[in-house]
């Protein structure tokens, strides 16, 4: 059976640039890079307020979401960072979002 794209390629415009660290360090105690490259995502941003005992804190966050996996050598997404607009911000989620067959229909990857 064929699913329907739920995030086609025609959505996909904001240019971002994506890099996936693996669970671990190497020797000199960086980390591990599994997956970079420059693709065009959909991007949604959105921002949080949190209160404090004493101030009120808004976090900027946002999420990119892809066609198909971005990424098929990695099986979970948890750490790395994305460039976008310019701006660094740290991958603080990912999630490959399946078909019933088990197949990835689109990746989202949440930022902080």
């Amino acid at each position: 059976m064929i699913y329907p794209k739920l995030v086609p390629d025609s959505v996909c415009k904001t240019p971002i640039r994506i890099v996936i660290e693996e669970e671990g360090l190497d020797e000199d105690g960086a980390p591990i890079e599994a997956f970079a490259a420059d693709l065009k995502c959909n991007w949604q941003d959105s921002a949080k307020t949190v209160l404090t005992g004493q101030q009120k804190y808004v976090r900027i966050t946002g999420k990119a979401l892809f066609n198909g996996d971005i990424c098929p050598k990695v099986p979970v997404i948890s750490s790395g960072y994305g460039i976008i607009f310019g701006e660094r911000r740290e991958i603080c989620e990912g999630i490959k979002n399946r078909n019933p067959d088990g197949t990835v229909n689109y990746t989202e990857v949440r930022f902080q």
